[in-house]
């Protein structure tokens, strides 16, 4: 009988490409996968792994295996679907990530909606970029992501995934008060062409769209600096190096020095939640999901 332990920790192996990973995805140790690893190699008496250079590999036996990890596993999360929908508690644990601004915005009413509501339900959260977690929904290393995309640029969305919106997130250019708009009740991106940006890190997906959305506009843009957080991209704002875009969800206070102008055309970031569509008859899925769009909602209707 094979162990669905050890048949977990083959697809977090190769889902993540490395015993690191695996281990990070299953909150264990290195060696805590090697042993899982080694029992189950004795299990079905053949080699799974193969050392590739400094790391390992999948042997043809440990991927077909993996293959067959992969759906097993998917049959036990629909079985555990089933029977906590016929239970039609909220128990359990239910995990959910969200890019930082969405976090902050999002998370303290939705864990505490779901506190009052649901006092048996464990809830776990973390933040990941939008592309991260949709990765993590998807290898089922979290059950709920809260990502976004623009209205110019969309994020696209495997199959295999159920998607909700949560709200509309209008954001504004931020600008030293100095700044020669500064006095503007709305500006234009092409206003901005021969100002320094600043920019979220290269490779997000944000990063992508403000390159895309300039150019598109004839705009080659000048990033002068790179700052994952909204807060740090405020103080240098503040400090009289560049220009933003400043999504209104989750801002927070706006440092003294810079002017928040919105911006006239029509630019949005969408935000939604999604989930593994085979987990949409989990009650506490359902629930962290109502509690999320509850949230979203008091965010528009306060205005982010």
């Amino acid at each position: 009988m094979l162990n669905l332990e050890r048949l977990r920790t083959l697809d977090a192996l190769a889902r993540h490409g490395s015993v690191s990973g695996a281990a990070d995805g299953l909150h264990v140790t290195t060696s805590a996968v090697s042993q899982q690893m080694a029992k189950l190699e004795r299990e079905v008496g053949q080699r799974l792994l193969a050392k590739n250079g400094r790391g390992v590999r999948l042997t043809d036996a440990g991927r077909l295996l993996a293959d067959h990890a992969a759906r097993i596993l998917s049959q036990v999360e629909l079985a555990q679907s089933d029977i906590e929908a016929q239970r039609g508690e909220v128990v359990g644990e239910v995990r959910i990530c969200a890019f930082p601004t969405a976090a902050r915005g999002l998370f303290p009413a939705t864990l505490t909606s779901l506190r009052a509501d649901h006092p048996d339900l464990t809830v776990r959260t973390r933040e990941l970029e939008p592309e991260q977690g949709l990765r993590a929904v998807f290898r089922g290393d979290v059950d709920l992501a809260v990502v976004l995309d623009w209205s110019n640029k969309r994020l696209p969305v495997p199959g295999g995934l159920t998607k909700a919106e949560l709200l509309d997130d209008a954001p504004d250019i931020a600008m030293p008060a100095g700044h020669p708009l500064a006095d503007r009740d709305e500006v234009d991106l092409e206003d901005f062409a021969d100002d320094p940006w600043v920019s979220w890190p290269e490779g997000e997906f944000c990063y992508d769209w403000l390159m895309f959305t300039l150019r598109s506009r004839g705009i080659e843009p000048r990033i002068a600096h790179l700052a994952g957080e909204h807060h740090t991209q405020l103080a240098l704002i503040a400090a009289g190096f560049g220009v933003c875009v400043a999504p209104r969800l989750g801002r927070g206070p706006v440092p003294d020095g810079v002017r928040l102008v919105p911006v006239r055309q029509t630019m949005r970031r969408h935000v939604h939640v999604v989930w593994r569509t085979d987990a949409d008859r989990r009650p506490s899925v359902r629930a962290a999901v109502a509690a999320l769009r509850a949230a979203g909602a008091g965010v528009a209707a306060g205005g982010g």
